[in-house]
């Protein structure tokens, strides 16, 4: 599975942003779809994931209430829409497909939240 996010930018605080991660091959619904951001100096975070039908979700503390993470397995595509953005919301975002022990991570896309 090969995976490329977009969506990101500049936001001012507040405002909203919609992210996408489109993936490659022909499994990808099988896989669980995970959102990760990095902050400058700070570890990975798992922001958000979405089991492999869309049944089950997964939100950090953090984002509840705020972001939803959602997918189109038919498009072979994953979300996360982003609202009430933060500063601290700033970080580079990754989308993550997690099968059994394989992990597959995306580029990710840089999400800058202005205060």
């Amino acid at each position: 599975v090969q995976l490329q996010a977009s969506g990101g930018g500049l936001v001012q605080a507040g405002g909203s942003l919609r992210l996408s991660c489109a993936a490659s091959g022909r499994t990808f619904s099988s896989h669980v779809m995970g959102w990760f951001r990095q902050a400058p100096g700070k570890e990975r975070e798992l922001v958000a994931s979405i089991s492999g039908r869309g049944t089950t979700t997964y939100y950090a503390d953090s984002v509840k209430g705020r972001f939803t993470v959602s997918r189109d397995n038919a498009k072979n595509t994953g979300y996360l829409q982003m609202n009430a953005l933060r500063p601290e919301d700033t970080a580079v975002y990754y989308c993550n497909a997690q099968r059994g022990n394989l992990n597959y991570w995306g580029h990710g896309t840089l999400v800058t939240v202005s205060s």
